[in-house]
């Protein structure tokens, strides 16, 4: 069995720093997004955007390790935001109810 990936692009600006992702985020590539967050809060930005725009799937885990660094942001008084995010995923947030927990634009 193929081991999934999670690419992770990191750009940094004044006041933002973007994460552009690409993968599957799951049980096994949760731990390397969650570390790549907390690497941003070292310093936090006033915002950290997720570009989800290549996420090609997302489990449990990983929705689970979304709300986590929301509120892990959240305490460092930076705010966590999802963008691009695919149909499939808006649509397992909305079945969750964790849209509501995430901010997604």
């Amino acid at each position: 069995m193929e081991r999934p990936e999670l690419s992770i692009a990191v750009q940094r600006a004044p006041g933002e720093t973007v994460l552009k992702l690409a993968g599957e985020i799951d049980m096994l590539t949760a731990a390397r997004l969650s570390n790549a967050v907390s690497d941003v809060l070292t310093e936090p930005p006033t915002r950290i955007v997720l570009d989800m725009a290549g996420v090609t799937f997302c489990d449990s885990q990983g929705l689970g390790t979304l709300v986590v660094l929301s509120r892990k942001a959240s305490r460092a008084q930076s705010v966590l935001m999802l963008t691009n995010v695919g149909d499939f995923l808006q649509r397992v947030l909305d079945i969750t109810g964790l849209r509501s927990a995430l901010m997604v634009r």
